[in-house]
């Protein structure tokens, strides 16, 4: 039995699948990291974290390759499992 429950890709509905198609668009996968699965229990809070995320990687000073590279680098300094 799951510890937590997650919206699978299959199961989005309203909301929650116009984020994840947005998920999928924008990063170029073609399925739902778990992460954005667990998040998306509460829909506002789904799309509330990934406009923030959106936001925040947006081409700046940093293109968002190096900003996902330097998000990687800390996970792995950080012992992240996932």
């Amino acid at each position: 039995m799951a510890l937590l429950h997650t919206v699978s890709d299959e199961e989005a509905t309203g909301k929650v699948r116009k984020v994840f198609d947005d998920i999928k668009a924008v990063k170029g996968i073609d399925s739902i990291p778990n992460f954005w699965q667990a998040l998306a229990i509460n829909p506002d809070h789904l799309e509330a974290t990934w406009e923030k995320l959106k936001v925040v990687m947006k081409p700046g000073k940093l293109d968002r390759l190096t900003k996902e590279i330097i998000a990687l680098s800390v996970s792995i300094t950080n012992n992240c499992v996932y």
